[in-house]
This record gives C-alpha cells, structure tokens and sequence, in this order.
C-alpha cells in the first residue's frame, strides 16, 4: 500500500534496545507507506533505516536517579528540543520506545499540542511504580506491547492496549552451529569460549565492567585455554572500554559483528541486566545476569520493585533460567563461581538450556514489526 499524504512522525528510542527497534519500526512503516518519514531520538541502527536523528541515544542512555542527575544538561537539552518541535510544528503522530522519565513527560506535551502518542514497548510498570498506569491513561492514546502478560494489566487500568509480539523473536535467528559461530570469528572451538556483556550505556560499562574484567581473571587462572568475547553496543565506543581493557592481559576477542551468531558461539555468557538477557535467551546460550546500581538507587529500587527477577529472559519465563547476582552478590569471585559451574558441570547446563526453550515459546511468533506499521499508519491517518 502506498499513500500520497505525507506523514511526519516523531520517534524517541532513548537506548540501544530502544535503536533496534526503532529501526525495525521505522523500515516496516515505510515499506507500507513511503509517505512517512521519521525524525526524533534514536542511534545509529535509527538513522541507518532512514530516521533524522535531532539527538543520539547514546548520550541519553543514562540509569539510576545518581546517573540520571549527571547528566541533566544534556537530557534536558534533549527535551526542550523536542518540546519545541511538538508544539510550534506538531508531527502527525509521537512514538515512544520504553525509557518512560522522559517519555511520559513528553507525551505531557503532545497531549497539549494535540499529537497523539503511541506507546510502544511498556515501561516496566508492572515491575515497579504501577500507580504510573493512571498517568499512562491520561496521556497514551495507544499501548503496543511485547510481552503478554502485560495486556490484562493495561486492560485493567482502562488503557487501549495491543500485543504485537516481541521483536526479538524475529532479530533472534542463529543458523549456524556453535563449532561454526566460533570459527566465524576466528575463535577455537575446541575451547571454551565465555561472552561478556556489558551493557549498552556508558554508566553501566564504568560501575561493571571493572568486575567483570576481574571475574575473567579468576576464570582464566581456573581455565587457562579460555578465550572471551566481549560485543560493543552501538551506543559504546572503543574509548568507553580502554580504561579497563587496555593492558588488562587477557584474550578479549571485541567486536560489533553478528551479534547473535557470537553467543551461540560461546559456551556461557556473563551478562548484565537488560534486553541482552533475552537475546541470549533465546540463542539458547547459558548465561549468569549480574547488576549493581549505586547504592542510594539500589536501596530506592528495593523498596519499590515488585517482581522476583530483574533479568528479562527470567520475567519473560516467570522463574529462574539464569543465575542473579544482583550488588554485593555481584563478586567477581560470586561471578567466576557461576559462570565456571556452567563450564564444567554438563547436567546443570543441561537443565537450562531445555528451560531456556521456554522463553521463546512464550514469546510467540514473529511479526511484530509489520504489526506496528499497521497500527503506525492506521494511528497517524486518524483525525
């Protein structure tokens, strides 16, 4: 289907999960109608699809409210832009990608300026702060979701709600073996392999990296024909990892390529929180999910937090496929333990790869992309 009116769309993906798919969003939407174009917050994947990016997520992929207060400026900066656009040259529609601070409060703005706003990806507000759902009736017109349970929540709460499946049950397709995946990439596959994952935002990669680089160390002393893999996030650059990998004398194999042929080239992943669980997940690739905040965060985030897990491929499963080890527990020696009995002990990595199985399956089939260009296009033509 082609259509002759043009159609401005402003999109915000505030983090790298939130760039993918955004991409994935804005390809689907302008194969179905070439009449729109894209403008907003987004990276590198983001611009690549043909989305003007007026700021890069990068700069804007920020957690915890000590990282947040940081780097006010340049969020703030971020916002007025945006806030400018929406109310003197208002867009046919607005697009909102998770990272809810910032969102919510620009779909404030929208609603002001007459823009409806489309909220694809929940926040995690099931999760934690649920009262934020009254703030989303007021202010979303549409909520598409990716995991199911989240619909009866927003029926609940009156809110106008799509499941559009998850996007990484399309992203997520390894068809090469594990021996070739490592070969790919130069590795040995008659050794062990390890991925470490860092994280996509620059906060994170300073508070964790630095222990994951010392929880390698003990895994090297321990097996000393290990070798290890360490993907770099669009939104990271060499720079952001030199402080700790430089002169660190380890065999870290760093790369952008093909990111989920190289976790199905590993044997365990060591991964912080975030969507990469899920990507691992659905790999099928053993993994132990680690996490540290600030301590006032951290203290914050315990008392509001309302789920079990924090790591997504264990939500998505409603039990534990992957080991936690969440502040102090997060040791180097806690984190070499776990990622060391997932290389030697056969019968327990045995369990979670059949448990990982279910994560895909509860994600449904594929499709998401075209869904939302069709909820995207059917939106933006509204009155």
């Amino acid at each position: 289907m082609t259509g002759s009116l043009q159609r401005r769309v402003m999109i915000v993906a505030g983090e790298a999960s939130g760039d993918i798919y955004g991409a994935g969003l804005v390809r689907a939407v302008q194969a179905t109608d070439p009449a729109f174009s894209f403008f907003g917050i987004g990276g590198p994947r983001m611009r690549e699809a043909g989305c003007e990016t007026l700021v890069d997520s990068a700069d804007m992929a920020v957690v915890g409210l000590v990282e947040v207060l940081k780097h006010f400026n340049v969020i703030a900066a971020a916002f007025l832009k945006l806030k400018k656009i929406l109310l003197e040259t208002p867009p046919d529609l607005l697009i909102l990608i998770d990272y809810p601070g910032f969102n919510l409060r620009l779909a404030k703005v929208a609603k002001k300026a007459g823009v409806k706003v489309l909220y694809y990806i929940s926040p995690q507000i099931w999760a934690w702060r649920q009262g934020r759902v009254k703030k989303i009736k007021r202010l979303v017109d549409h909520m598409a979701v990716i995991l199911p349970f989240e619909v009866p929540f927003y029926e609940r709460a009156g809110v106008p709600v799509s499941f559009v499946g998850h996007p990484m049950a399309d992203l997520v397709q390894v068809a090469l073996s594990r021996e070739q995946a490592a070969t790919s990439f130069g590795l040995d596959p008659a050794k062990q392999i390890v991925g470490l994952f860092p994280g996509s935002r620059r906060s994170e990669v300073t508070r964790l990296l630095p222990t994951i680089i010392d929880a390698a160390r003990l895994l090297n002393q321990r097996f000393p024909s290990i070798q290890f893999v360490l993907p770099l996030a669009s939104t990271l650059t060499d720079d952001d990892l030199a402080p700790w990998l430089n002169g660190c004398e380890l065999p870290i194999i760093v790369t952008r390529e093909r990111i989920h042929d190289l976790m199905r080239a590993c044997d365990a992943v060591l991964s912080v929180s975030g969507t990469v669980t899920l990507e691992v997940a659905l790999v099928g690739t053993p993994l132990v999910i680690i996490y540290k905040l600030s301590p006032i965060t951290f203290q914050l985030a315990k008392r509001l937090v309302k789920v079990e897990h924090i790591g997504l491929c264990n939500i998505v499963a409603g039990k534990t496929v992957a080991r936690e080890l969440i502040q102090n527990d997060a040791s180097p020696e806690r984190i070499a333990a776990e990622v060391g009995r997932l290389l030697s002990d056969e019968s327990y990595t045995s369990e979670i790869k059949t448990q990982l199985t279910s994560v895909r399956e509860r994600l449904g089939g594929g499709g998401a992309d075209q869904r939302m260009a069709e909820l995207v296009v059917a939106m933006a033509g509204q009155p």
